[in-house]
């Protein structure tokens, strides 16, 4: 049986390394990985989850936030299934728990950034509601290449 269940021990932050680096392969260290997703609780950060047993089939990261084009808002910072279980809706159901969570925060929106370059993520996000409002742009000032 699936579970769909909030993330916050340091065991099952490394238990899901191996899903989420399939979405971040510039994280190469699983050690390094837990204590950046610590580092990141402590600034409102959330990591969500379905498994089944004991392993992670995917995964949402995200926060609330407040700014002047949104309001209060929920972003979806990382959104990942693990490959063998891609089309088999836990990515809906990811979706449909960080869009529960931002309507109990009194959130007016749930916002996402997706690479130009993933065309099944953009068709993924359409069938969820979300519709395309712009484009990100980014400056890299440390010479990393990351998507």
């Amino acid at each position: 049986m699936q579970t769909l269940t909030e993330i916050v021990g340091a065991d099952d932050i490394r238990a899901a390394f191996p899903v989420m680096s399939s979405l971040r392969p510039h994280l190469a260290d699983a050690g390094a990985f837990v204590l950046q997703v610590q580092r990141q609780f402590q600034a409102g950060y959330r990591l969500a989850g379905c498994r089944q047993d004991r392993q992670w089939l995917g995964l949402i990261g995200f926060r609330l936030s407040e700014n002047l084009l949104y309001g209060r808002f929920l972003y979806v910072d990382d959104l990942v299934a693990a490959e063998h279980c891609r089309n088999s809706g836990i990515g809906k159901r990811l979706i449909g728990y960080a869009r529960q969570q931002a309507r109990t925060a009194g959130c007016a929106n749930l916002v996402l950034d997706t690479g130009l370059y993933m065309p099944y993520a953009q068709r993924f996000y359409y069938r969820q509601g979300l519709l395309a409002k712009g484009m990100h742009f980014v400056e890299n000032l440390n010479g990393e290449s990351h998507a």
